[in-house]
């Protein structure tokens, strides 16, 4: 059986990769699982999206504990332990990162045992397809799959965008697709996991406080500010002030984390200490002022705190 999990971001398509994936074996004659993983749904926050696939039926559920491929679609995501890129990896375990870096480097940053390879860097215009850009390169690793099979995936799960998303996907795919082709049949097939062999998880045995510490309760006001959101952002949200309007209502209203602050002149500024990156005032600003440009860039041009 095929265990294979995509690590990304919280906009960055890790689901429609998964998606995209599973159709693909699924065409190629497999039994399928996919799904994603994630907590409170939040743009930028770490989550994945699991792939099972086996000639025989499934009887395994749950997260994958022992991958036979890793996709990265973030390359800031392994530093960051509570994103589980690499839990269950071993000689297995193949890796394909979407990073400019070279795949040695990766491998010796990551201490890791199996094959690293690196799927090209996409631009800027092309970040939004990053989905079927991870599942085409993990794709080009399988023996069993092919190009043929990959567009076909990708033009049934996307149909619903219209044919011209559909084409800008498959196209995307079939680059990443191509320059990791040359490798293909670097993933294999797991073997089947033992019950006996079976490790619980570590639980924690947490006494139980006293009714009046245990009960929910706020203490102190303003608590919430000391927490840092921003740190979740992909995308960075920019204010146009020559083409604002001052209609400050908007975009301060419809901002879920309240990121947006109005000063005496009726001008919205962002806190981006708080903001989370989830691009609501950019598709409420009825003017347009709003824009977005990758979060890198901004810290290139020091607009991030």
């Amino acid at each position: 059986m095929y265990r294979i999990r995509f690590h990304g971001r919280g906009g960055q398509g890790m689901k429609t990769a998964g998606r995209i994936l599973g159709s693909t074996f699924f065409l190629a004659g497999f039994e399928v699982q996919d799904a994603p993983r994630y907590g409170a749904e939040r743009r930028g926050a770490p989550i994945f999206a699991y792939v099972r696939a086996s000639k025989t039926p499934i009887f395994e559920r749950g997260i994958i504990t022992r991958p036979d491929l890793i996709i990265v679609a973030d390359d800031h995501l392994p530093a960051i332990p509570g994103a589980g890129v690499l839990v269950g990896a071993g000689e297995q375990t193949v890796f394909l990162i979407h990073s400019n870096e070279k795949a040695a480097l990766w491998k010796e940053r990551l201490n890791l045992q199996g094959q690293v390879f690196t799927l090209p860097v996409l631009t800027d215009s092309e970040l939004r397809f990053r989905g079927a850009a991870c599942a085409g390169g993990a794709a080009a690793l399988l023996e069993e799959l092919n190009i043929d099979l990959l567009v076909e995936a990708v033009q049934e799960e996307l149909a619903p965008l219209g044919s011209v998303l559909v084409e800008a996907n498959c196209t995307i795919a079939r680059a990443a697709y191509n320059a990791l082709v040359e490798h293909r049949g670097a993933a294999h097939e797991g073997g089947p996991v033992s019950a006996t062999e079976y490790t619980p998880p570590n639980w924690l045995t947490l006494p139980c406080d006293a009714p009046l510490l245990s009960a929910p309760a706020i203490h102190a006001p303003a608590t919430s500010e000391l927490t840092q959101t921003g740190l979740w952002r992909s995308e960075h949200p920019l204010i146009d002030t020559s083409r604002c309007n001052r209609c400050w209502w908007i975009c301060s209203t419809f901002c879920p984390e309240g990121a947006i602050q109005v000063d005496a002149a009726r001008r919205p500024h962002i806190d981006y200490a708080h903001c989370k990156g989830c691009m609501v005032c950019l598709a409420q600003c009825p003017t347009h002022a709003i824009t977005a440009i990758p979060e890198e860039e901004a810290a290139a041009q020091g607009e991030s705190p």
